[in-house]
């Protein structure tokens, strides 16, 4: 259940990406509404907590790149392209649905 201090959002894999996880393809999740900066959580917090916390696979280079996800991988968030959102910055909302597909498998 998601608090002030929460933000509830979706986070699905396609592509492959859901052998990284587990085989999930889609996750609830509440993350923290600020990072350990206090700063608003974003996609790269986001990136960073599923790495962290979710990632079944030892192979976290498959997802993530130099900090950031790896080329190839598209990310949407709420349908539309992360690049028009502001990439890793975008500020995560409550409800969001953030879809990452690996274009590298089929995706």
């Amino acid at each position: 259940m998601a608090t002030d201090d929460t933000i509830p959002i979706t986070v699905e894999f396609s592509g492959g990406l859901e052998l990284l996880f587990a085989n999930q393809r889609k996750l609830t999740l509440s993350i923290p509404t600020y990072n350990e900066n206090r700063t608003r959580s974003n996609i790269a917090f986001l990136v960073q907590h599923l790495c962290d916390n979710l990632m079944k696979d030892p192979r976290k280079d498959m997802f993530v790149l130099d900090g950031t996800v790896r080329p190839g991988i598209l990310v949407l968030i709420n349908e539309a392209d992360w690049e028009l959102e502001g990439e890793e910055k975008y500020e995560i909302q409550k409800g969001d649905n953030i879809l990452f597909v690996s274009t590298l498998h089929g995706g």
